[in-house]
C-alpha cells in the first residue's frame, strides 16, 4: 500500500515539481504506519486462532459434560420405570382438534353442583334432627308442670300404637310396590341392552342399561326416604299440635314443614349428586370432546329409570290412595254412620297409608322423573352444539348448575316459615306458604341469569328443529329459565286459588253442596275446566318465547326453570299428607277436640299444597315432553 502510494501520480508529481523534500516525510511516515499495522494484523490473526482454539475446547468439553449427566439421569430413571416405547415422531398439534380431557381433574362447576348436593343433604339431615326433637310419647319426665301433654298420657299412648300401625302398614305396602319396580328394572334393562346393542354397540347399550338401572333405584331411593319421613313426623305434628296452647300453631307447622323439607332437599340433592357422579364416571370412557354427544345419549338413560318407577308410584300409588279413601268413607259414614277418621273403622288406617304412599311417594317419584327427563333432555340437546362443546365441560353442565342454585336458594328461603314470619294463626298458614314458593321463585332468577353468563359463551348454535341451525346467547337461555321458573309461580297461584277455602271457588262450591250431589258435581265439574285454562295458555307462552330464543334446548331450559325451586315444591306438597294423618291420629286417639282443630286448619293448606305440586308436576311434564322429541 505504501509503495503504491509512492509511485502514484500525486508523489511523482510531488517530485517533479521540486516538492521533494516536503513529499519524503510522509513517505517514511506511510511505510511506519504501514509495517505498524501489518504486525498488529498478524498479532490480532495469532490471537483469534488461539482463541477459537480455546473455545472449541470448552465448547467440546460443556458438550461432553452435558451428555454425562443426560446418560446419568437416564439411567436412575430406567431403575425407577420400565422402559419407555419407541418415540412417537414429533406432530403438530391441531387448536381446532376435539382434545382429551383430564379424567382425574374436577373442574370448578362440578365442585359447586358437589357444593349444593352437600348442603341440601346436610340441611335435610338438620330438619330431620330438629323433628325428632319431638317425641311421639314424650311421658312425663320430658314435660313441665304446666305442659297440657300431662292431661293426656292416655291419649299419647294410642298416639304412639296408631304411629306404630301407620309405619308398619306404609312399609308393608312400599315392600310390595318396590319389589315389582325391581323386577321391572332387571327385565327391562335386559330389553334395552339388546335394542341399544343391536341400534348402536355393546359399549355405548352397557352404558344406557347402567344409567337406566341407576336412576331407576334413585327414584326408589328417593320414594322411600319421603314415605319414611312423613310416616314418621305424623305423629310428631299431633304431639306438636297437642302441647301448645289453643291459640298457636307453630309448633305443629314447623313439624310438618320440616318433614316436607326433609323429602324436598334430599330427594333434589340425592338426584343431583348421583348424575354428576353419573356423569363423571362415564367421562374417564368417553374422554375425547367428540365422544360427550355419544356420552350423553347414554346417560339419558337415567331419566328413563326415574320415569319408570315414577309410574309404579304415582299410578299404584295414587290408585291405592283413592281406593282406600273411598273404602273408609263408604264402610264408615254411608253404611255405619261413622265421623271422618273414627276409631271404630279399621278402614281409617289405609286410608292413612294411601296419603303416604300417594302423595308423598308418588309424587317425590314423578317429580324427580320431571327433574331427570329435562336434565337430560338439556345434556343431550346441548352435546349436539359444537359452540358449546368447544365452551368446555362448564358450559355443558349448565342445566345442572340451575338445580344446584335452586337447592341453595330454597335453603335459604326456608327459614322464613320457620323463623322469620311462623304461623301463629290459622291465617298465617297459607300466606306462609305461598310466601315460600314467592320468594323462592323470584330470588332464584338473578341467580339464574348470572350463571347463565358465567357459564354459557355470548353466542352459541344449536341445531334447529324448523332450520338447520339457529343462533343462541347466554341472554336467552337466562330468559328461558327465568321465564319457566315465573310461569311456573303462575300455575302454583292459579291452583291455590281454585284449590283453597280463603278464596271465591271453593266457597261457591261448598255453598252448592247444600243443593245435592247433582249440582256439586256438575259446579265441580267446571270449576275444574274453568281453572285449566290459566295454565294452559302460561305453558303455550312458555313454551312460544323458549322456542323462540332457543329451539328444543330453550324449552328444557324452561323446564328445568320451572322445577328449580323443586326443593320448596315438595316441601309444601309433603306438608299435606303429614297435617292429613295428624288429623286423623288426632281423631282415632281422642285426643282434645283443641289439637283437632288445629290440625284441621293445617290439613286444609295441605290440600291446596298438594294441588299446587300436582300442578308443577304437570306443566314440568308437558314442557319435557315438547324437549324430548329433540333428544
Amino acid at each position: 500500500w505504501s509503495q503504491k502510494l509512492v509511485e502514484s501520480p500525486a508523489c511523482v508529481g510531488v517530485q517533479e515539481g521540486g516538492y521533494l523534500g516536503r513529499a519524503t516525510a510522509p513517505v517514511h511516515i506511510f511505510e511506519r504506519t504501514t509495517a505498524a499495522l501489518r504486525a498488529l494484523l498478524q498479532k490480532l490473526s495469532d490471537a483469534c486462532s488461539a482463541g477459537t482454539t480455546q473455545l472449541d475446547i470448552g465448547l467440546a468439553a460443556a458438550r461432553a459434560r452435558a451428555q454425562e449427566e443426560f446418560r446419568l439421569h437416564a439411567d436412575a430413571a430406567r431403575r425407577r420405570a420400565p422402559p419407555p416405547a419407541a418415540l412417537a415422531p414429533t406432530q403438530t398439534i391441531d387448536p381446532t382438534a376435539p382434545q382429551a380431557v383430564d379424567k382425574r381433574r374436577m373442574t370448578g362447576v362440578d365442585v359447586f353442583i358437589f357444593a349444593a348436593v352437600g348442603v341440601g343433604i346436610c340441611f335435610a339431615a338438620y330438619n330431620f334432627a330438629v323433628i325428632q326433637r319431638t317425641k311421639v310419647n314424650p311421658g312425663r319426665t320430658y314435660q313441665p308442670a304446666n305442659s297440657p301433654l300431662i292431661a293426656v298420657q292416655a291419649e299419647l299412648a294410642k298416639v304412639e300404637q296408631i304411629h306404630a300401625t301407620i309405619d308398619t302398614g306404609a312399609k308393608a305396602f312400599l315392600r310390595a310396590e318396590y319389589t315389582i319396580c325391581v323386577q321391572f328394572l332387571l327385565a327391562f334393562s335386559v330389553l334395552l341392552l339388546i335394542l341399544t346393542t343391536v341400534g348402536s354397540s355393546f359399549a355405548e347399550g352397557l352404558f344406557t342399561t347402567v344409567a337406566f338401572l341407576v336412576g331407576g333405584f334413585t327414584s326408589i331411593a328417593s320414594g322411600l326416604c319421603g314415605m319414611l319421613v312423613a310416616v314418621d313426623a305424623n305423629a310428631r305434628t299431633t304431639v306438636a299440635a297437642a302441647s301448645e296452647p289453643p291459640s298457636r300453631l307453630t309448633a305443629a307447622f314447623n313439624v310438618a314443614f320440616r318433614a316436607g323439607a326433609v323429602m324436598g332437599f334430599a330427594l333434589c340433592a340425592l338426584g343431583l349428586g348421583v348424575l354428576l357422579a353419573l356423569l363423571l364416571a362415564y367421562r374417564v370412557h368417553f374422554s375425547d370432546v367428540s365422544e360427550w354427544a355419544t356420552m350423553m345419549d347414554c346417560v339419558a338413560g337415567f331419566g328413563l329409570g326415574g320415569s319408570s318407577v315414577a309410574m309404579f308410584g304415582r299410578v299404584g300409588g295414587g290408585i291405592y290412595t283413592k281406593a282406600a279413601d273411598v273404602g273408609a268413607d263408604l264402610v264408615g259414614k254411608v253404611v255405619h254412620g261413622l265421623e271422618e277418621d273414627d276409631p271404630k273403622n279399621p278402614a281409617t288406617i289405609a286410608d292413612n297409608v294411601g296419603d303416604n304412599v300417594g302423595d308423598v311417594a308418588g309424587m317425590g317419584s314423578d317429580l324427580f322423573g320431571s327433574l331427570a327427563e329435562s336434565t337430560c333432555a338439556a345434556l343431550v340437546i346441548a352435546s349436539t352444539s359444537s359452540d358449546l362443546l368447544d365452551a368446555g365441560w362448564a358450559a355443558l353442565l349448565f342445566p345442572l348448575t340451575i338445580s344446584a342454585a335452586g337447592i341453595l336458594v330454597c335453603m335459604a328461603c326456608s327459614f322464613i316459615a320457620t323463623d322469620l314470619k311462623p304461623a301463629v294463626r290459622e291465617a298465617d298458614v297459607e300466606s306462609a306458604l305461598k310466601l315460600q314458593l314467592i320468594s323462592t321463585t323470584f330470588l332464584v332468577v338473578p341467580v339464574v341469569v348470572y350463571l347463565a353468563h358465567a357459564l354459557l359463551p355470548d353466542k352459541f348454535e344449536l341445531p334447529s328443529v324448523v332450520s338447520g341451525t339457529i343462533k343462541a346467547s347466554s341472554t336467552g337461555a337466562a330468559i328461558c329459565v327465568s321465564v319457566g321458573a315465573l310461569g311456573g309461580l303462575l300455575i302454583g297461584l292459579v291452583t291455590e286459588y281454585y284449590t283453597s277455602h280463603s278464596y271465591e271457588p271453593v266457597r261457591e262450591c261448598a255453598h252448592v253442596c247444600k243443593q245435592g250431589a247433582a249440582v256439586n258435581l256438575i259446579y265441580g265439574l267446571a270449576l275444574g275446566y274453568r281453572s285449566a285454562i290459566v295454565p294452559v295458555y302460561t305453558l303455550a307462552a312458555i313454551v312460544y318465547f323458549a322456542f323462540s330464543l332457543a329451539d328444543l334446548y330453550g324449552v328444557a331450559l324452561a323446564a328445568l326453570g320451572m322445577l328449580s325451586t323443586l326443593a320448596t315444591g315438595l316441601t309444601i306438597d309433603g306438608y299435606g299428607p303429614v297435617t292429613d294423618n295428624a288429623g286423623g291420629i288426632a281423631e282415632m286417639a281422642q285426643l282434645p277436640a283443641a289439637c283437632r282443630e288445629k290440625t284441621d286448619c293445617l290439613d286444609a293448606a295441605g290440600n291446596t299444597t298438594a294441588a299446587i305440586g300436582k300442578g308443577f308436576a304437570i306443566g314440568s311434564a308437558a314442557l319435557v315432553l315438547f324437549a324430548l322429541y329433540r333428544a
